[in-house]
């Protein structure tokens, strides 16, 4: 099937690129020539792992083509794709000018019939708004499609090409057999294609995206009421997380969730809700809990350290907002290390992949590691923040013996509190039950938690 998908960013290059394995032709388009220059010499400006290698086999084979001219993208496609950015406004809104100026784009270029499809997360009503400007635009014929992404990132590749599930929403037989086949090699396990009216599809991504917030947020403000009490939040998730009507997942306690999904879909899900007369009280919380865990931790930081940090220096792990992935967009890290900058501490990071990024937002207000261990050189205590893989087994001898003070503020609870006692370590972490009296043993190896 010729396909085409607008915007490059994540959502569409992993998007386009998965479609292209499946044997599709695909066309990438976006406005930006550097961007299109860079994928077509096989530079993916995004970090995802498996991304590369697929963007390189596929263009090689012929199958995935980038481009700035939309016109002969369109015209070439039966099947056109919306994937462009929908920021959020001061108000919470999803910004949709690039989603409606792209649909206008493509209606003054269809030659005949196309099958429009909104991949973009978008508010309830959009898909309706773009199928009014493009009939304005053109007599010719056309079908309109929300087709809601469920990637996560870091995972995002095996998400796309082996989905749970594939969200398509249409009042139109036509469309809905198009996508069908255009699916259906994604789906051979026998994971469903959802067929539904299009408000439902453009209200499922959010409603799931908001749920999973709503999980992040109650397991972290009941980490906080777990260290009022005396009580474990590790133990207490695992009592909870072994019900099925619960389940584990997105119960993790933490510093709280970032990235371009949550907090974006939780304001324009809420905005919604105030537009339509039905405020929900539920989700602004879950939006607060999550601002309030930023605060929770630094707290623990100022309490230790006193409110004035100058000439203190914290060695920060992690700086993207998840594993896998270099995004900065809303990460947790954003909000520490300006707070600790801004009371005169000097931050020495590390992150396996969002250097570059981080670099180019902080410039040189952060020292940036070539490893994790040099991060630690002469601080007064470490921070992680996010929970990389490699942070799991460190060596402990070493960076005891490269810090100032052997303190760690964890923020995503990797260490068992006991173990880190024993190697007199200095520990917190969130909601954790911290044993006190515990001897430290000189004769641990340094490997492991």
């Amino acid at each position: 099937m010729k396909l085409c998908v607008i915007g490059t960013g994540y959502v569409g290059l992993v998007t386009g690129t998965c479609l292209a394995e499946m044997g599709n032709q695909v066309i990438c388009v976006d406005v930006d020539p550097t961007k299109i220059d860079a994928l077509r010499r096989g530079e993916v400006p995004i970090y995802e792992p498996g991304l590369d290698e697929l963007i390189q086999t596929n263009t090689r084979e012929g199958r995935l083509h980038f481009t700035t001219d939309l016109s002969w993208a369109v015209q070439e496609s039966l099947v056109c794709f919306i994937a462009v950015g929908t920021p959020p406004r001061v108000d919470g809104s999803a910004d949709l000018t690039a989603v409606f100026n792209v649909a206008i784009s493509i209606a003054r270029a269809m030659p005949d019939y196309r099958v429009i499809v909104t991949k973009s997360t978008v508010p309830v009503g959009t898909s309706e708004q773009v199928g009014r400007l493009i009939a304005e635009n053109t007599s010719t014929p056309f079908s309109i499609v929300s087709n809601p992404e469920f990637l996560k990132q870091g995972a995002a590749v095996d998400d796309c090409l082996k989905p749970d599930r594939v969200v398509v929403g249409t009042n139109d037989q036509r469309a809905s057999d198009i996508m069908q086949e255009l699916y259906s090699p994604f789906l051979r396990t026998g994971n469903p294609i959802i067929l539904m009216d299009i408000p439902s599809a453009e209200m499922t991504k959010y409603v799931a995206n908001a749920f999973l917030a709503t999980k992040i947020s109650f397991i972290n403000e009941m980490s906080k009421l777990c260290e009022q009490v005396g009580a474990d939040i590790s133990q207490v998730r695992t009592g909870i997380s072994t019900d099925s009507r619960i389940g584990g997942q997105f119960l993790f306690p933490g510093i709280g969730f970032g990235g371009s999904c949550f907090p974006k879909d939780i304001k324009a899900l809420i905005k919604t809700s105030q537009e339509f007369g039905c405020p929900s009280q539920i989700l602004q919380a879950v939006d607060q809990v999550n601002q309030d865990q930023r605060d929770f931790f630094l707290d623990k930081v100022y309490r230790r350290f006193g409110a004035d940090l100058s000439g203190k220096t914290f060695a920060v792990w992690g700086l993207a907002f998840k594993p896998r992935t270099d995004d900065l967009r809303e990460a947790p890290s954003v909000t520490v290390i300006e707070a600790l900058l801004s009371r005169g501490a000097r931050v020495q990071a590390y992150d396996p992949k969002a250097i570059p990024n981080a670099k180019v937002l902080f410039e040189s207000r952060v020292t940036f590691a070539d490893t994790a261990y040099e991060a630690l050189n002469q601080a007064d205590a470490m921070l992680l923040i996010t929970e990389w893989n490699e942070f799991r087994r460190p060596d402990f001898d070493q960076m005891k013996q490269r810090m100032k003070t052997p303190v760690i503020i964890d923020g995503r609870n990797q260490y068992d509190p006991e173990r880190m006692l024993r190697r007199g370590f200095e520990y917190q972490a969130m909601g954790l039950l911290i044993p006190t009296g515990i001897p430290a043993d000189s004769h641990s190896s340094g490997i492991g938690v």
